[in-house]
């Protein structure tokens, strides 16, 4: 099984959300539908990174890291070949 971390982006204006999950593409659709309180009022979000993990506590562990990146250092991953959304 893997485990996921991914990043959304808010088509409203621009703000990145760093967030785990077993399905990021499920984890979407709720964050669209305005099921977290958090996310909802920057509504349509797209997935821009995802990130695959063996193990859930790897997972956790990168998703607190990446809630301390900056804006720069985000984009950086997000555009790097670590972000699985690339190879798709």
């Amino acid at each position: 099984m893997k485990y996921y971390v991914y990043i959304i982006q808010s088509l409203v204006d621009n703000t990145y959300y760093k967030g785990f999950s077993l399905h990021p593409y499920e984890r979407l659709e709720y964050h669209n539908q305005g099921e977290s309180l958090y996310t909802s009022r920057k509504t349509p979000w797209k997935l821009v990174c995802i990130l695959a993990f063996e193990t859930k506590n790897e997972a956790l562990i990168k998703e607190k890291k990446l809630k301390k990146y900056s804006t720069q250092s985000l984009v950086a991953l997000i555009n790097s070949n670590q972000n699985i959304l690339k190879q798709i």
